[in-house]
């Protein structure tokens, strides 16, 4: 297994077990994610693992149409955390087309098949 699928794999063993970490590196102090073993800002390969606030920004969103057997629509977010980092996930208390560009949230693991994976919750707007 190759340095990088190691830290892919604890990552991933930790949002199983239902905790949402980022790294941070030591030597320059920005945060990183998704996990690497060495820091894209500085090069260091000295990067702790930490649990962020959590809370972010709506960069920005689309929605995915789908059927209604398929699922419905559901929409696909590039959200900002408050500690830099920018990830992929999509906003669960909101219809779809209520996303917007600017609205804050909040992580959380949601649990499927004992696969966890990083979901956001609007902070403010009107839930589902």
């Amino acid at each position: 297994m190759s340095e990088s699928k190691g830290v892919e794999a604890f990552h991933q063993l930790e949002l199983n077990a239902g905790r949402f970490l980022i790294q941070r590196c030591i030597q320059c102090s920005k945060h990183v994610y998704f996990p690497r073993e060495v820091c894209p800002h500085c090069n260091s390969r000295s990067l702790e693992w930490t649990a962020p606030k959590g809370t972010g920004t709506i960069y920005a969103v689309t929605t995915i149409r789908r059927k209604p057997a398929e699922g419905g629509d559901l929409n696909l977010s590039l959200v900002d955390l408050d500690e830099g980092v920018r990830l992929m996930s999509r906003v669960e208390n909101l219809a779809p087309n209520a996303v917007k560009i600017g609205q804050r949230v909040k992580a959380r693991v949601e649990i499927d098949n004992s696969k966890g994976l990083v979901v956001f919750d609007a902070i403010d707007g009107a839930a589902l």
